[in-house]
């Protein structure tokens, strides 16, 4: 055990069987923030989004990774205030590029996607963002 050489490298089945392509530099990321419509309870909510939605999303040609979020509870903190904002989710799709997001937002498989976010998400805010990993 005395430390004579380089520590052992994590066997291959530790990496991710499809990784990401890097090869354009960093992936495009599209974040949403989520507010069920009218009427839905939060459970309502996520059992569509779930339950319909997200199958919906495997059709979207490009899109490389998609993570859904429920939210369980807030955390505040006492020394910050928080915004004035009330979620159910939010919803991450990661694309290898701008361009790629944008052939896989027109295809008709995205269309379909919409059209049935719209009939459960009440409201939307979208971001595209590029990450920036600190500690993976």
């Amino acid at each position: 055990m005395g430390g004579s050489g380089p520590p052992p490298k994590p066997p291959a089945s530790a990496a991710p069987a499809n990784p990401p392509s890097r090869s354009s530099g960093l992936m495009i990321k599209s974040l949403s923030l989520l507010v069920r419509k009218d009427g839905l309870t939060h459970a309502q909510f996520v059992k569509h989004w779930v339950e319909v939605h997200a199958p919906l999303a495997h059709a979207v040609p490009g899109v490389r990774r998609y993570v859904q979020s429920h939210i369980v509870e807030e955390r505040r903190r006492p020394d910050i205030p928080p915004l004035d904002v009330e979620i159910d989710g939010v919803a991450e799709l990661w694309y290898d590029d701008r361009e790629a997001m944008a052939r896989a937002l027109a295809s008709p498989e995205a269309k379909a996607l919409h059209a049935d976010g719209a009939l459960f998400i009440g409201r939307i805010k979208t971001f595209t963002i590029e990450e920036k990993v600190i500690i993976e």
